[in-house]
């Protein structure tokens, strides 16, 4: 299982919005720049996630995007569901009919149970709570030692 670049992308847009939630929306150049991920591929990214109302867009000459909602309410999964759409490690998981196997395929409810686990771990995780990871890992590079 490999998990895709938009997904990582996506993810750390959604770490750069939560991180700027209570000071306001945030410049998608400033984001790109912040991420070293290109603009082109951050406007790409966006599209979906204002759609199913993850983000929400300010126009003007100071617009730019912030969080349509508290980071503590974002889960990890919400963002997987709309950058991915499946969660199916298989496609007999949830189209039977792929394979003439799949009624006595013992792999097929291993697969199925382990894109469970993978929900559940994904739906447990908010944005809130890898902003404050990302704020924990800045501080720990940041301790300095003086001899």
């Amino acid at each position: 299982m490999k998990i895709s670049t938009r997904l990582r992308y996506g993810t750390r847009l959604m770490i750069a919005l939560g991180e700027r939630y209570q000071k306001g929306h945030a410049d998608l150049n400033d984001i790109a720049q912040a991420e070293a991920i290109s603009v082109k591929y951050l406007s790409q990214i966006i599209i979906p996630l204002k759609h199913a109302g993850l983000i929400v867009s300010f126009r003007g000459a100071h617009g730019g995007y912030m969080l349509a909602k508290d980071p503590q309410k974002i889960t990890l999964w919400d963002v997987y569901m709309v950058l991915e759409g499946s969660a199916s490690l298989a496609e007999c998981i949830n189209d039977p009919g792929k394979c003439g196997q799949s009624t006595t395929c013992v792999t097929r409810a291993l697969w199925g149970d382990l894109g469970k686990t993978i929900e559940k771990k994904m739906a447990g995780i908010t944005i809130a709570d890898l902003v404050d990871g990302r704020n924990k890992a800045a501080a720990a590079q940041a301790i300095m030692y003086n001899i």
